[in-house]
């Protein structure tokens, strides 16, 4: 099929709009969106048809605890490589949204699923960690289009967390995702709000 203008431009806009979001509201979002949005993980581009993504629904509060002494331990850490100005800044940052967000994912990459049959992934095993990244970001345009926030929790120990969730041998923790309701919506990044930095342009070099 061919899209029209104004579909493009609904693209458009819901990137433009497409935030790492902070803060939510304790709102539950109900179980028909969160189907629509686990069936666009589904449609997610992937090497060689591997689908290696592993998603966990996190809703035990000792797990969910648990997670948010993890992160706590690393951001303490974390906030010692900045010093003065940036490390005020940084510490006024709000780095996660685990005490709100309403549902919480965990996601891993099998890094040698039988399916695909290994196919695209012999020279750049790096594709399967890269498929996962596709079908993280495919969710995240999706709740997005379902007006919900989505934030990703990358100050965590990777160890730490395959242990706590006791995952098989082979998966590879990815990433910790937040979903909600946001607080307020906002077409402008945290991290440029906050003037820790701005973007800077994507450029395609003529070789």
């Amino acid at each position: 099929m061919e899209f029209t203008a104004d579909e493009s431009q609904t693209l458009l806009n819901i990137l433009q709009w497409r935030r790492d979001v902070r803060h939510f509201r304790r709102d539950p979002v109900d179980e028909a969106t969160l189907d629509r949005l686990r069936a666009t993980m589904d449609r997610a581009p992937s090497v060689g048809n591997a689908r290696p993504w592993r998603v966990l629904r996190v809703e035990t509060p000792a797990l969910r605890a648990a997670v948010r002494a993890n992160f706590q331990r690393c951001n303490d850490q974390a906030a010692k490589l900045y010093t003065g100005e940036k490390h005020a800044d940084y510490l006024a940052l709000k780095l996660a949204g685990l005490d709100a967000a309403p549902v919480q994912l965990v996601v891993f990459t099998e890094m040698d699923p039988s399916a695909g049959h290994g196919l695209g992934r012999q020279t750049l095993p790096e594709a399967l960690r890269q498929s996962t990244a596709m079908a993280i970001f495919s969710l995240w345009l999706a709740a997005r289009a379902e007006n919900l926030g989505l934030g990703m929790v990358s100050i965590l120990d990777p160890t730490e967390i395959e242990t706590l969730f006791d995952v098989p041998a082979g998966w590879e923790f990815a990433a910790y995702l937040c979903i909600g309701h946001p607080e307020f919506m906002d077409d402008t990044p945290l991290l440029h709000r906050a003037g820790w930095q701005e973007n800077t342009p994507t450029d395609w070099p003529i070789r």
